[in-house]
């Protein structure tokens, strides 16, 4: 194997091994960057010695061995240090003498609780949206920060500046290293699900730049999100938040054209859908639905998602039921957008007239002021109802408003299929 073979195998085990190797050492150390230093400092070791002396049979179990002797030099010296000082005589007669042999056991621990400790302390509320990202992808999902700054088209050093901010404030507010019970635990597992879904949304829609998918963000979404559902299988939410991103990650390759431009939900062709994907993501919505209870918001996204998946055709698509499931989640998350959705749902179920009516009630509404797809929808229902020159305004002005080139080209082709009639109908 050439050094650059192994050096590829090397970042191919850290991407897969992080991880769990972070979340033992924050769980012993309680300092998850502290825990992500040793970590460092294993990858460290593995690039110098794996290129002369091989790779391991079992690169994960060295890795985590190295990592663990380095802790626990770490508490030895530290130990050292606070014997010197006379500040914790007390703690050591309490049996913490021992801190290295019971070091060495837990870290042989039950991986799994570690994992979701991770997650949980990587999505602390007490952290920044965009923060929780960052250090939720740089922990678990292995990414480097010049990766995560591409991904999401942002400075590298900015990247760099969330991720040593929220560590700080993690060790500042001395959050603790744990799974949140009782009451706690509804609003934390919600933290986490929305930087899950944050990262996969910004994957399957860009927000901003040059393609219309990124689809290595999704891929690092759905990933998280199937480990999180079997650290967390009584949840139902964690279940509807997999099943919504595999149904929807199951159209992926009909999305996008030949030369990336985006392909509309009624012009894709479905015979590029994963059938797996789709047979994955409605096994979780019954695990989800099995779990009982009222589905919440992702088991409902999920179950409209679902509605497309078996429809083999676009006429065949039940938008009775997902007018009606929008209505349900317009109860529960009430929200300007969630009315969009369902505006386009009633049109298609009961005409293009029903659809805008609504979306006319949200033109006032101050939080789309700025969001490109109300004018996108509504120039969609005017082309429908034979309104072409006012369609034509309102694409225009939705391509005006969206920071993506491709979806830019494709709002701007629409503007200009009103002007000559070749228009097609349908949403995106």
């Amino acid at each position: 194997m050439t050094a650059s073979d192994t050096h590829r195998t090397i970042d191919a085990v850290w991407r897969i091994e992080s991880p769990r190797l972070i979340a033992g050492l924050a769980r012993v150390v309680r300092d998850v960057g502290l825990a992500e230093d040793l970590a460092h400092d294993a990858l460290v070791a593995a690039l110098e010695q794996w290129p002369e002396a091989g790779v391991p049979d079992n690169p994960g179990a060295w890795l985590m061995a190295t990592a663990k002797h380095r802790a626990i030099d770490l508490v030895r010296r530290t130990k050292l240090i606070e014997r010197k000082h006379e500040e914790i005589g007390r703690g050591l007669k309490a049996g913490q003498g021992g801190t290295a042999p019971d070091l060495d056991a837990a870290l042989d621990d039950d991986i799994g609780d570690d994992l979701l400790r991770l997650v949980f302390t990587a999505c602390h509320p007490v952290l920044s949206t965009e923060s929780r990202v960052a250090l939720t992808l740089r922990l678990l999902g292995g990414l480097t920060t010049e990766e995560i700054a591409r991904a999401f088209l942002v400075p590298e050093p900015t990247v760099a500046q969330r991720i040593v901010r929220a560590k700080r404030t993690l060790t500042e507010k001395k959050v603790p290293f744990e799974v949140p019970r009782g009451a706690e635990l509804a609003a934390r597992l919600s933290s986490v699900l929305e930087v899950i879904y944050l990262v996969f949304n910004e994957g399957y829609t860009a927000t901003a730049g040059d393609d219309w998918m990124r689809p290595a963000l999704c891929e690092d979404a759905l990933r998280l999100g199937r480990i999180l559902a079997g650290l967390a299988p009584r949840e139902p939410e964690v279940h509807g938040l997999v099943a919504l991103m595999e149904i929807q990650a199951s159209r992926a390759r009909a999305r996008v054209g030949p030369a990336g431009e985006p392909i509309r939900l009624f012009d894709q062709n479905r015979a590029l859908w994963d059938q797996l994907l789709i047979r994955r993501g409605l096994a979780a919505l019954e695990r989800a639905e099995k779990l009982g209870g009222t589905l919440g918001s992702y088991s409902l996204q999920a179950a409209i998602a679902a509605c497309h998946a078996r429809a083999r055709a676009p006429a065949e698509t039940d938008w009775a039921r997902i007018a009606a499931l929008y209505e349900s989640l317009a109860q529960l998350a009430p929200s300007p957008v969630v009315e969009l959705n369902r505006a386009v749902a009633v049109a298609m179920a009961f005409g293009p007239q029903a659809g805008l009516d609504l979306v006319d009630a949200l033109t006032a509404e101050p939080s789309l002021k700025g969001y490109h797809l109300l004018p996108s929808v509504r120039g969609d229902f005017l082309a429908r109802l034979g309104r072409p020159a006012e369609a034509r305004a309102e694409f225009e002005r939705a391509a005006a408003l969206t920071r993506n080139a491709r979806e830019r080209e494709l709002l701007l082709g629409r503007a200009a299929a009103c002007a000559d009639g070749s228009m097609p109908p349908g949403p995106r």
